[in-house]
Formats: structure tokens, sequence, C-alpha cells
């Protein structure tokens, strides 16, 4: 009997690239392993060093502890003081610390509160200057009104005319307008009687027709104004600079007495003190 020799046995290709793929596979994981054992090595050493300065941070502390201790002591021993001693007089160095540090908070709130109250009392100033203003431009402006509604009339002197004061009130305003002087005056029949720089002499009234005669004496000169009227600008010049002084009667008397102002320029001479 004859015997049947078998085929040799081959392997396929797909075989062969499974033992090559596990075969990089053992070499990939033999590299990783290598790669990581370094590292782990690495970190091994590099933490040995790292407790290694720790221990020696923690014995050079000591070591200056102990080295602040021994100055400590002797410092101490030359000041003849106990440790409990030095400890008092650290607390009390930190108390007063302490307590400047609280004085020092306190001035600044202090400041701060004054620096409030100053702030304050500027904006109530400032409101009571707008305040002032307000009521100035107000005053102007009453005045202005009252100074319109002012008579003006033509003195006995040609080509002369201005504002006159017919009672106190008026005459007031035009004393608050500010470019002339104003002396008020009473006068009675037959008085001679000094008003301003001037005299002034009453020589006649006639209450019934509102009338009245009287006479100026300035610079040495004698002015009659006769039979005038009842707020008339009575007109003539005086003065070392001739300026227009005026006189104005507003009212006479059954009992033969007038009563007015005079009017002069701004800056003439004053008249003499007591008058």
């Amino acid at each position: 009997m004859s015997s049947i020799e078998e085929p040799p046995r081959t392997y396929s290709g797909a075989f062969l690239a499974i033992v090559a793929v596990a075969l990089l596979c053992a070499i990939g994981s033999l590299i990783w392993t290598y790669t990581l054992s370094g590292r782990i090595a690495h970190s091994e050493a590099a933490l040995t060093e790292a407790n290694q300065q720790n221990a020696r941070l923690a014995a050079e502390l000591r070591e200056t502890d102990a080295r602040l201790k021994v100055t400590a002591e002797e410092l101490g021993k030359s000041l003849g003081l106990t440790q409990k001693q030095m400890d008092a007089r650290a607390q009390q160095i930190m108390a007063r610390e302490q307590a400047e540090n609280r004085r020092l908070e306190d001035a600044q709130k202090i400041t701060a509160q004054q620096v409030t109250a100053v702030s304050s009392d500027l904006t109530t100033v400032k409101t009571d200057v707008g305040g002032v203003k307000t009521d100035l431009g107000k005053t102007q402006t009453d005045l202005a009104q009252a100074v319109n509604q002012l008579q003006s009339m033509k003195g006995d002197l040609s080509d002369h005319t201005s504002l006159i004061a017919r009672n106190h009130d008026e005459l007031e305003v035009l004393k608050h307008k500010g470019d002339r002087t104003y002396y008020e005056f009473t006068l009675n029949k037959g008085d001679k009687k000094p008003v301003g720089t001037v005299s002034l002499e009453l020589k006649k009234t006639d209450s019934k027709k509102s009338k009245f005669t009287l006479v100026v004496y300035a610079d040495d000169k004698r002015y009659e104004k006769k039979d005038r009227n009842l707020n008339e600008p009575l007109q003539f010049y005086s003065g070392k600079d001739p300026g227009l002084y005026e006189i104005v009667v507003n009212s006479i008397s059954s009992k033969n007495q007038i009563a007015g102002y005079l009017s002069t320029p701004k800056g003439t001479p004053a008249p003499p003190t007591g008058q």
C-alpha cells in the first residue's frame, strides 16, 4: 500500500500581516515603557532634591530662630530685662502703635468731616451769592422802573431839563440813582438857612395858588426866584468850576412853610461839618 504525501503547508499574507502588527506593537510598548521609566526616575530625583532642600531650609530656620533667641537673651541681659519683661515691653510697643494708628484714622475722619462741612458751607455761600445777585438784579430793575416813572421837567434856565422828585419816596429813588447829591430842607418864612454849600431865604408863600418866592445866596451872589410853582426846578450855577444846582419845593403849608430839596452835581464840595 503506497503512502500519499501531503503538500507542504503555506502561510497566508493575512497571517503575516497580523504577526508584523503585533511585533510593531510590542516594540512600541517597549519604547513607551522605557520612556515612562525615564520620566518617573527624573521626577523621583527632583522630588528627592526638593525634600533635601526643604530639610536644609528647615535646618537653617531652626538655626536662625536659635540665633535670634540667643540675641534676644543677650540683649535682655545687657538691659537687665527678663524674657517676661521683654514680652511686656513688646506688647506696650504694639499697643502704642495700634493707638497711634487709631489716632491717625480718627484724625483722617475728622478732617474728612471738616472738608465735607466746608464744602457744604461753600455751597451755601454760593447759593447766598446767587440769591444776592438775583436780589441785586431785581433791585436794579425796580430802580430803573422807578426812575422811568419820575417826572422830567424843564427848569427856569433855558435848555436844561431834569428828573425831579415830587415827594420823599421819589427823592430816595433819585438818591439811589447816584449821579447827584441831595439835601432835604424845611424853611419858614423870613428864615435864612444854610442848605448844602448855599443859603436859602423864604420871602413869601401863597398856599392857595401853590406859589412862593425864594432867595438863593451862593458864591457871594444873590438869586431871587419870584412866584415859583411847586415841583418846578429852580436852577443856578455855583462853585469854583460852575456846576448846575437845582432847588425843588414839594410842599407849601398854611403856616408859611415850604419843604423840598437841593440837588448838586456829584463831587462838589461838601457843606461844613455840623451844618
